[in-house]
């Protein structure tokens, strides 16, 4: 299967779970300000327009629910349009990355929605600021981490002092941390942020 493909098929998706939350949201939307009414009327039932007091649940559970499978579908296609110049991963991290953002914009803009005018712009806003403080040094280590996979100023297998920490050998390269090894065998998990921060020395570079 070739990326393109694979990007056709992604993008697809996004697509097809946009039109099914439209159609469904539609048919909600039509159920609960009229065909609860005719329901009523066929059956006689006034016991049933209790059904519209559940409306908003009904709402965000859809909401919530279709909205994850959109933010999936997109942070695939981040995934495979990445992946073959950057490597796995590197676009796993990416599509980590953009997994958390569309959770926390799905949050806040089902607030909103729900809150409506004013009163949801304000709660939803809120509810941003909340998610953006409660994940902002994972979001802030993520972010480094991905400057250092796309930039790579060095490799698994170089020899490197970094973040305070002379000669060490990088093992391992993620999102959050590089794990370097000690000269006394000791492994060092070193956050993405302070190898940003700070210089590195290329001692010695990994044979291909």
């Amino acid at each position: 299967m070739s990326s393109e493909d694979s990007v056709g098929k992604a993008l697809g998706r996004v697509i097809v779970y946009a039109i099914i939350v439209a159609v469904i949201m539609g048919i909600l939307q039509w159920f609960f300000t009229q065909g609860v009414d005719m329901l009523v009327k066929a059956t006689k039932l006034d016991a049933l327009l209790v059904l519209k007091d559940y409306a908003v649940y009904v709402y965000i559970i859809i909401l919530l629910a279709l909205g994850w499978m959109i933010v999936n579908a997109v942070a695939t296609m981040f995934y495979v349009m990445i992946k073959p110049r950057y490597g796995a991963s590197t676009a796993a991290a990416i599509r980590s990355m953009v997994r958390i953002l569309g959770l926390g914009a799905l949050l806040a803009g089902i607030a909103g929605g729900v809150a409506g005018g004013a009163a949801g712009v304000a709660l939803g806003g809120f509810i941003g600021l909340v998610i953006g403080f409660a994940t902002q040094q994972v979001l802030g280590q993520a972010v480094a981490g991905l400057f250092i996979l796309l930039a790579r100023p060095f490799k698994i297998g170089d020899l490197v002092d970094v973040a305070g920490e002379s000669e060490v050998r990088v093992r391992d390269i993620s999102t959050l941390f590089t794990i370097v090894q000690r000269k006394d065998g000791f492994e060092v998990l070193v956050p993405s942020s302070m190898i940003i921060g700070q210089k590195i020395v290329i001692r010695e570079r990994a044979k291909e």
